[in-house]
């Protein structure tokens, strides 16, 4: 069982700047861990911080999910202290959901024709989804499993989905979202690299380090110049496989050369009317003729 919480004041935030809660960044942490497998970390991580991922009622919850009983976890659910009715009735929607596709799996019509009146419909929400599962009711199995294919779904399988489907509804202080650590991460990354004005890097990001390029990793250097053209070149392009440069100037020419592993240039094709005359995927602008 975890420990109680004891730092107080400034240690309940971390990080140099102070914005970063210390119950969030653990909770966020622990839920990696438990998302990554590391199942018994996760656990050491809860019980030596004294930060639960989960309240006690949240578990309950979770499990009562996955083994399938639906009336006890809209019960529990009800008990989790959420003050948004919308909230409620949303997350109540989902596991009713899956209680009715339950019940026409397994054959039990009645039971699902009561589900839907008395259970789901009260609900006052999503009434087109209502009306497509009532025409489940009167459709055979056939001809319903293509477009509900929860019908056709191993249980544990849904109900895994069904999970992920609640931590989109119910706040994230209930329940942390799924993958929220490396969504944090991808989007950190992402800031640095729009942010790199130079960048021309095609490695992958490191986490190690804040992304920067330099300069020196700008090409800077003259290997060849194109001395064929007559005037201005307006269009470059390599092809696909990278063995051939097209280039289109103002002088009214397309001139296609074939890139040599010393990455110069020889004249392979010159005076075509258009670069797809070619099976080397060049377009020719509009305006560039021969």
């Amino acid at each position: 069982m975890a420990r109680p919480l004891t730092s107080q004041g400034k240690e309940a935030m971390v990080g140099s700047k102070g914005v970063i809660k210390r119950d969030e960044f653990v909770r966020i942490i622990t839920k990696a861990l438990y998302t990554l497998g590391y199942e018994k970390s996760g656990a050491v991580l809860e019980e030596e911080s004294g930060i639960t991922l989960h309240s006690p009622s949240v578990n309950l919850f979770r499990k009562q999910v996955l083994d399938g009983n639906w009336d006890s976890a809209v019960a529990t659910l009800n008990k989790l202290g959420l003050l948004d009715e919308n909230i409620v009735k949303s997350a109540a929607f989902l596991l009713l959901e899956q209680k009715f596709f339950q019940l026409l799996r397994n054959d039990n019509l009645m039971g699902a024709i009561k589900t839907l009146r008395s259970e789901i419909s009260p609900l006052g929400i999503n009434r087109k989804r209502v009306h497509e599962m009532s025409s489940c009711i009167i459709s055979s199995p056939q001809n319903v499993l293509p477009v509900f294919p929860k019908l056709g779904t191993e249980a544990s399988s849904s109900r895994l989905k069904l999970l992920e489907e609640l931590q989109k509804v119910l706040p994230p202080t209930v329940m942390v979202p799924e993958r929220r650590l490396e969504n944090i991460v991808e989007q950190a990354l992402t800031v640095q690299r729009e942010a790199c004005y130079l960048h021309n890097s095609i490695d992958g990001l490191s986490l190690y380090i804040d992304h920067h390029c330099g300069k020196d990793q700008i090409p800077s250097r003259t290997l060849q110049v194109l001395r064929a053209h007559r005037d201005e070149v307006w269009f470059l392009q390599f092809s696909n496989n990278g063995k051939y440069l097209a280039s289109a100037s103002n002088d009214k020419s397309a001139i296609i050369w074939k890139v040599t592993m010393l990455l110069t240039f020889d004249v392979f094709h010159e005076g075509v009317q258009q670069f797809s005359d070619l099976p080397l995927n060049f377009h020719l602008p509009p305006h560039v003729k021969t």
